[in-house]
């Protein structure tokens, strides 16, 4: 009792204290805070979610600035757009920062970054070919001249609506869409199409602090950047996770683990396990599928690999269709994805490390399921036949119909008894007499009647 009473007491003495050392005091002045998003890969959905809570939330925590940290090699048009809108609504100030050295803001990322109040580059960077892309399946298309014109249009002054009012020079910026030009950073800043050029964060916050920034909506704000602290937001472990499944790599394993998955459920039902695995890692291949840019051509090989598989074990080809199928998914696994951005697909090593399995796994089990058609029934009575019985009395001659069985000949002379099948009486016939304490097998069951031959007869 004492002890609780002296822990209680510990607690409500450093309790004041703790929480002073995690959060200033209402006397002690804040520090601003910087909120730090990062963009490093393509923008897809999963991506602007998370920059879309990420200005939600720093609005929500009052913060001074909103930092985006971008390398991109551009995205889906959607995605981009959705992102965009959040970026100029936003109640924070909004700066996006090439970086580091190497990294670059191209396609989608260009409109983004020009769409901030601030937008930076650090040295060693280049942004721009914003050219706008349309493929199916992952492969471009070539449009006509009136489409084309349409699209460079509708992007242009999708660009234009926004560049103008931030200050930026919308004429240069135009090129990047309509003739793909892309802009180093020292050009960019020449260019009027970025506002500095920052060797690093600390050197971008200290250039921005004291700046005056005019809003989106005319408004205009004062930025405070005196000793701030930068708060990195990370992607939740839901948007890490969905990321994940949106790679290339990640997308084939699921499509292959789904449809082994099921075939092995098919094949061998009742195993459960294999089923509900293969259907989830087909689900989540859905769904990544609906994001990635998936040539099905590629799909198509995968396909027929499998199908090649199944032939190798119904049919002896020496090995020929298994090697066909394995081309094929290799084929398939290099031309699954393709994106026209950043031509990302399926790895080698990742190509070669399912396909492998995959085929063994394959052919294995419908050589499994092949070999079972052969095998023996081993439920009902058709398990009986072929067993040894051992005569219980000595079988009497009987004519017309044997009880529980067909009619028997006058020709055909019959002898009826009684055996133990596997520790149970049955009554039997035969076409011979045959004394007690005799061995004989069963050939065929007919109701509750076996007919029986001895023992060292091949007679069925």
């Amino acid at each position: 009792m004492r002890l609780g009473t002296f822990l209680l007491a510990l607690a409500f003495a450093f309790g004041p204290l703790a929480n002073a050392q995690t959060s200033p005091g209402p006397n002690s002045p804040a520090r601003p805070r910087v909120v730090e998003l990062r963009i490093g890969d393509e923008i897809e959905p999963i991506m602007a979610e998370y920059i879309d809570g990420g200005i939600s939330q720093a609005a929500q925590q009052h913060a001074s600035l909103i930092l985006i940290t971008m390398d991109t090699p551009g995205g889906l048009g959607t995605s981009m757009e959705d992102m965009i809108q959040h970026i100029l609504s936003s109640p924070v100030p909004v700066v996006v920062y090439v970086s580091p050295a190497g990294a670059r803001g191209a396609s989608a990322g260009f409109f983004i970054l020009l769409s901030a109040d601030v937008a930076a580059m650090a040295p060693g960077t280049h942004a721009g070919a914003a050219s706008p892309l349309i493929a199916i399946g992952g492969v471009p298309l070539n449009v006509d001249e009136t489409l084309k014109k349409k699209i460079l249009n509708d992007a242009t002054a999708f660009l234009r609506s926004y560049a103008g009012k931030r200050g930026r020079n919308v004429e240069l910026a135009e090129t990047a869409v309509t003739d793909g030009k892309a802009f180093t950073e020292t050009e960019s800043l020449n260019g009027k199409l970025i506002d500095l050029v920052a060797n690093s964060r600390e050197d971008l916050l200290s250039k921005l602090n004291g700046q005056s920034l005019k809003r989106f909506d005319g408004s205009e704000t004062r930025l405070n950047l005196n000793n701030p602290e930068v708060v990195t937001m990370e992607m939740s472990a839901r948007q890490r996770f969905l990321s994940r499944i949106v790679q290339p790599d990640v997308f084939f394993i699921l499509l292959i683990a789904g449809v082994i998955g099921l075939y092995v459920e098919f094949t061998h039902p009742g195993m459960i396990a294999p089923g509900v695995i293969g259907a989830i890692a087909l689900v989540l291949a859905l769904f990544a599928m609906h994001i990635l840019p998936v040539n099905f051509a590629g799909l198509l090989l995968i396909i027929v690999a499998m199908g090649l598989f199944v032939l190798e074990a119904k049919y002896t080809s020496h090995g020929v269709l298994a090697a066909g199928g394995i081309i094929a998914m290799l084929l398939g696994a290099f031309m699954l994805i393709r994106s026209p951005i950043t031509g990302a697909g399926v790895s080698l090593g990742v190509a070669l490390g399912v396909t492998a399995p995959a085929a063994l796994v394959t052919i294995f089990l419908m050589r499994l399921v092949l070999r079972s058609r052969e095998w023996k029934q081993s439920t009902g009575s058709e398990q009986l036949v072929g067993a040894p019985a051992e005569a219980t009395e000595e079988f009497a001659p009987v004519g017309g119909q044997p009880a529980g069985g067909p009619a028997v000949p006058a020709t055909a002379p019959s002898f009826q008894g009684m055996v133990r099948l596997r520790g149970e009486l049955w009554r039997a016939v035969a076409p011979v007499a045959i004394p007690a304490g005799a061995r004989v097998r069963v050939v065929r069951v007919v109701g509750l009647t076996v007919h029986v031959t001895p023992a060292e007869s091949g007679a069925r």
